[in-house]
């Protein structure tokens, strides 16, 4: 194991993790549209940060400014210990990024493509040849090394790219929408390669549109919405903010419906599906208390689910025109 990973390990164990990827007030405006709002971001070593928000909110431009690809209108940030605005070639020598799209050249096969970044990255040729091999093989694509690109599928193209990211071993990886278009087959085997990079001692910083894929990956995550961090944390400190947990009753007989509904007179009724919400954080000991009370008015349900929000509750009630004023209605208003 590199003696990098080590470190980050050790540093782990002692509460004395370094930050990947810090920032502080960082702005950006194109014209009179402000498209971040001084924002602040402390992202530790070896871990997954996911970006969320809708489109336009700023995640692409956030990226695009940490991997100095466009000029920050103010604030500071920083990058593996390197400034982005003083020190850009530091950044660039210590990062990879992997777009929303595939930036492959079609016309060459999955080996030349690796070749080609490894010669911009002037590596020699035995080493950049070594590197080659090695990815193909930790890809899955050894197989098809001689293929072009053009012939790939949705998911292998993925991979190529990404493993065109890693030809100058970065230690932070920006995933800008990585999964965008894959099947779900893919997306899986995407996290894999997501959750061995980090194991490794990478840090990835992911934007996303699909929340599963923040849940399932990010150590933490932090909802932009008009330029600015709305909320930040980890997945279940997020879902935690959103009132609604709750008990769903559904019921076959009218009468029995409605015997239930006096006997829990602050659920919410739905007289079209025969259904009651009762709310409740739906743990083993509050499902016995409902069904015992249930049990005593002599009704039998349909049938019954739990519900507790999930990260699709936090970014709707977080994100968009007046939402964040009112969570519940937001709901309220989908179900």
């Amino acid at each position: 194991m590199p003696s990098s990973v080590m470190s980050t390990s050790t540093q782990r164990e002692t509460g004395q993790v370094p930050l990947a990827v810090s920032t502080v007030g960082l702005r950006k405006s194109y014209g009179d549209k402000t498209v971040l709002d001084g924002i602040d971001l402390s992202i530790p070593a070896g871990s997954v940060f996911a970006l969320l928000g809708p489109n336009g909110a700023g995640k692409t431009t956030t990226v695009r400014i940490l991997s100095t690809l466009v000029d920050a209108d103010g604030g500071r940030a920083q990058v593996a210990g390197h400034d982005v605005a003083g020190s850009p070639d530091g950044v660039r020598a210590a990062i990879g990024v992997t777009g929303q799209f595939a930036a492959l050249d079609n016309m060459l096969t999955a080996e030349e493509n690796l070749l080609l970044m490894a010669d911009l990255l002037r590596l020699g040729k035995r080493e950049g040849k070594a590197r080659a091999k090695e990815l193909l093989e930790r890809f899955g694509i050894a197989d098809v090394a001689g293929n072009r690109a053009a012939t790939f599928s949705g998911g292998m193209r993925r991979r190529l790219d990404l493993a065109m990211t890693l030809v100058g071993d970065p230690e932070v990886i920006f995933l800008d929408e990585p999964t965008t278009g894959l099947d779900p087959r893919s997306r899986r085997t995407m996290w894999e390669t997501v959750r061995t990079l980090v194991a490794g001692g990478v840090t990835v910083f992911l934007t996303t549109q699909y929340l599963e894929e923040a849940d399932q990956l990010a150590d933490r995550i932090a909802v932009l919405d008009g330029g600015r961090i709305v909320a930040e944390g980890t997945a279940d400190e997020l879902k935690a903010q959103i009132p609604g947990s709750h008990v769903r009753l559904r019921f076959n007989d009218w009468a029995e419906y409605e015997r239930a509904a006096e006997a829990f007179p602050g659920s919410a009724r739905d007289d079209q599906e025969l259904a009651l919400r009762i709310a409740g954080d739906g743990d083993l000991a509050a499902l016995r208390a409902l069904f015992d009370r249930l049990d005593a008015t002599g009704v039998q349900a349909a049938d019954f689910s739990v519900h507790t929000p999930d990260l699709d509750d936090v970014f709707l009630a977080l994100t968009g025109d007046g939402t964040a004023a009112n969570p519940l209605h937001v709901k309220e208003t989908l179900r």
